[in-house]
């Protein structure tokens, strides 16, 4: 059995591996193919620099293009493999063996568990430890990105708004700092003071904004009292600011830092939370799908192949679609309960997967 269970993987992991480059390779090609002209923009740094910046781009997003195709990448590994046996009608010999198919799906779901956790250490560590770099556009030349910034928030509940700000200096350009204070209704704060300033760099010895012609103005006051040397800004670094910056970018934070923004923002919260239990659901459906289209896959006439993959396509789209128009509903601020759509897919799917595999026939 250990031999016919690694004979079942190798096939899985090579379609993975075909899946993957195919897959992934058309997704470069696709986005390269439109946002050429803007990587020529930075033709005067030379074209070895151009060619730097395309493969570090690529290179860098690969995380985010797995991170979006895995679940499609393991339904089509598993569609070639299993393709391949049925051509060769090994499943016939393995039924005639006194093997189950439901056995011969074992190492393909085992497989698709583990990648499932590749997933997840994906979304959870390696996309967050790189999501500064993640937010740069094509034209973008790393250590020159530009952000405009309104209305962060630090763990002081400060409110941070900028003109620009510059990433290779990690500078704020003429920034404006609204302090606040928490009044005795929660979740309700009382403006302290605001600070103003011509500029305000990050200082990574002490890990505070050094202020240029910072002014103090405080709540009561019209006129600017006390020159500020500089800010803390407890827990917003450079490295944040081009992820914080836009609310899209949020979804390159990892679950932890997520709940951390929740509670110390009260803005775009049905998204955070969307975002929050997506996190769990993403892997789930990505499983899920594969438990869905595999009892299509796995017929044992050559003959009815072709219908079975159209079957099992049907099944993994039909499951794609709902998933993405969920996602949709769910950051609607019309809508009630984010968490609700976050997990609709599985309520859906998950029954249909457990009915498909126990009505397969062996």
């Amino acid at each position: 059995m250990k031999i016919l269970d690694r004979y079942i993987a190798k096939s899985f992991l090579v379609g993975y591996a075909i899946a993957f480059c195919v897959l992934i390779g058309m997704r470069i090609l696709i986005d390269l193919s439109i946002q050429f002209d803007e990587f020529g923009e930075n033709a005067e740094h030379g074209y070895t620099e151009v060619i730097k910046t395309i493969a570090t781009y690529y290179a860098l997003n690969l995380s985010l293009y797995f991170r979006d195709f895995a679940g499609m990448i393991t339904v089509v590994a598993a569609a070639f493999s299993l393709s391949r046996m049925i051509r060769a009608n090994e499943l016939t010999a393995m039924m005639a063996a006194g093997l189950s198919l439901k056995r011969v799906a074992a190492p393909i779901l085992l497989l698709s568990v583990l990648f499932t956790g590749v997933l997840v250490i994906d979304q959870e560590i390696i996309i967050p430890s790189i999501s500064h770099k993640l937010t740069r556009s094509h034209d973008a030349v790393p250590g020159e990105e530009k952000y405009e910034v309104w209305f962060l928030v630090d763990k002081n509940h400060s409110l941070i708004c900028s003109q620009q700000y510059e990433v290779g200096t990690s500078t704020f350009v003429r920034p404006t700092i609204i302090t606040r204070t928490l009044t005795e209704t929660p979740g309700i704060w009382r403006v302290s003071g605001r600070i103003f300033a011509e500029s305000a760099t990050f200082n990574p010895t002490t890990r505070a904004w050094d202020l240029v012609d910072g002014l103090l103005t405080p709540a009561d006051a019209r006129e600017p009292i006390e020159p500020v040397a500089s800010y803390y800004a407890e827990g917003l670094l450079p490295e944040n600011i081009p992820v914080l910056a836009k609310s899209e970018h949020k979804s390159l934070l990892s679950s932890a830092e997520l709940r951390e923004l929740g509670a110390h923002t009260r803005k775009d919260m049905r998204q955070l939370s969307s975002q929050i239990h997506a996190r769990i659901t993403d892997p789930v459906i990505n499983f899920v799908t594969l438990m869905v289209s595999l009892p299509a896959l796995i017929c044992r006439d050559p003959r009815s192949m072709k219908s079975a993959v159209m079957k099992s396509f049907g099944l993994t789209t039909a499951c794609t679609l709902v998933h993405f128009v969920t996602k949709l509903l769910a950051a609607e601020p019309s809508r009630f309960m984010p968490e609700f759509w976050a997990w609709l897919p599985v309520f859906i799917f998950l029954p249909i997967a457990v009915i498909e595999l126990d009505s397969m026939k062996t």
